[in-house]
């Protein structure tokens, strides 16, 4: 395929798997029907759309940006600039929270929500369960308004509300539709200033600088997390969030033993320390 063959030659890895899922992506086919039916011609309407796609990931764009589409969970999200890119190691917070969640109605925050992955899956898992909601927060207004169609995608709007705000600066702790959370999640940004230099292409020049890094070393939103979310929280509720490859020591070293009790910091596929999980104490 001379899809492939350019995609290879611009250095993507799995050239003739990205260009076929950009040729199943313009002809709204699965990959399947276009292994099978490789001979097929295709419109010129199509052909220059898919040297458009193309292009731009030759260029080094992601290919969940050009088709503006990613798989999480199971579940289709629509992602764009705007977003984080939801990536496999973060289904590992929404196992976990599943585990803590799944007997009872819960009220549950997602801080940083994006494209609204975390938040829209757990109630579209929760679906069943009546009285489950969310409150879904990010600072980019762009974001939000990604998070609020994926909501409608899943058919879960109903049950979910979105709020622009710095982590939990435009939340009031006394008023019950906004605080007094059985569970808060998040996958904050976390990389390191110094380490943005050595990240992908596709992640370094296309992904919300905003969604990656806070501070020298990526623990800026950690820290501030630790600090607010239990006045947000229930006594006995969860706080679960994500952290980089090389930081579980110095998170746990952050924990205030007497707000929060560490229940695990659970490790991803490659064994690599990824969600960690707290209980609010009284």
């Amino acid at each position: 395929m001379q899809g492939a063959q350019k995609l290879r030659q611009a250095g993507v890895s799995e050239a003739r798997r990205e260009a076929g899922s950009l040729l199943a992506h313009v002809l709204e086919r699965e990959r399947s029907f276009i292994l099978s039916h490789a001979e097929d011609p295709i419109g010129p309407e199509q052909l220059e759309q898919f040297d458009d796609y193309l292009e731009r990931r030759a260029q080094g764009e992601p290919l969940q940006y050009v088709t503006g589409h990613q798989e999480f969970f199971g579940l289709d999200f629509e992602v764009t600039s705007d977003v984080l890119i939801p990536r496999p190691d973060t289904e590992l917070l929404v196992e976990t929270a599943l585990k803590l969640g799944r007997k009872a109605a819960a009220f549950i925050c997602d801080v940083g929500t994006g494209s609204g992955c975390l938040a829209v899956t757990l109630l579209h898992e929760l679906r069943e369960i009546p009285g489950t909601h969310a409150v879904a927060i990010d600072i980019s207004p762009a974001a939000v308004a990604v998070a609020k169609r994926n909501a409608a995608r899943h058919s879960v709007s109903e049950r979910i509300d979105f709020v622009v705000s710095d982590c939990f600066a435009s939340l009031d702790p006394r008023n019950p539709r906004q605080s007094f959370f059985d569970l808060i999640v998040s996958n904050p940004p976390y990389v390191e200033e110094r380490a943005l230099a050595g990240l992908q292409k596709e992640v370094r020049d296309y992904e919300p600088r905003l969604a990656l890094t806070a501070g020298p070393d990526g623990l800026m939103i950690i820290r501030r997390l630790l600090l607010e979310a239990g006045g947000f929280l229930k006594t006995g509720g969860h706080f679960l969030f994500e952290i980089g490859f090389n930081q579980s020591a110095v998170v746990e070293q952050l924990i205030d033993r007497h707000k929060w009790k560490l229940l695990e910091i659970h490790t991803d596929l490659q064994g690599i320390p990824r969600t960690v999980a707290l209980q609010k104490r009284s």
